[in-house]
């Protein structure tokens, strides 16, 4: 191999592998632009919960799904863009008028023992807890090692019958 291809072979590998590295860390970047954004909509009233789809990629966020209204198209927009991180939004959200189904009434230390027994059966989310449930709205709170436990919290606490808001004081050691 001659000496002047050396160099440059080396610096094509070089260059090769800060690319593969920087197309990680934006990987990384945008899994934690979504689901900040989900935790965001689901704990936000009025901003679409689970009806809303988010992909992001290199910042540029992705809303779509349906939603029952004008006004929540418009407030999960602003609510992902609120998210650190966010450079763009495309709000694909479609208004669909459905007749809304009567949520579960159910009493509160009920909502609360099942949230509470849900969330213990599920040892990832071990460290939260239910602080609260007033007319349906479940605060949770304690500690956990990932925004994606955070959210997985907030998912399990909404598939419960009778929820009909949760409030999240959960710390995570992610950023």
């Amino acid at each position: 191999m001659s000496s002047t291809r050396r160099p440059a072979l080396t610096l094509g590998a070089l260059l090769l592998i800060w690319g593969v590295g920087v197309a990680s860390a934006q990987a990384s970047d945008d899994t934690w632009i979504t689901t900040k954004i989900r935790i965001s909509l689901m704990t936000t009233d009025g901003a679409g919960r689970n009806a809303v789809k988010v992909d992001t990629e290199h910042g540029k966020v992705t809303l779509h799904g349906t939603v029952e209204s004008e006004a929540v198209k418009e407030k999960a927009e602003a609510t992902a863009r609120a998210v650190g991180g966010v450079t763009e939004v495309r709000n694909l959200l479609q208004v669909v008028k459905e007749s809304r189904k009567e949520s579960v009434k159910a009493a509160d230390k009920d909502v609360k023992d099942a949230v509470e027994r849900s969330l213990k059966v599920d040892k990832i989310l071990d460290g939260i807890k239910v602080k609260s449930v007033a007319n349906g709205l479940v605060f949770l709170d304690g500690n956990t090692t990932s925004l994606a436990n955070k959210l997985r919290a907030i998912e399990t606490a909404y598939g419960i019958d009778g929820v009909r808001q949760v409030a999240s004081d959960i710390e995570t050691k992610e950023k």
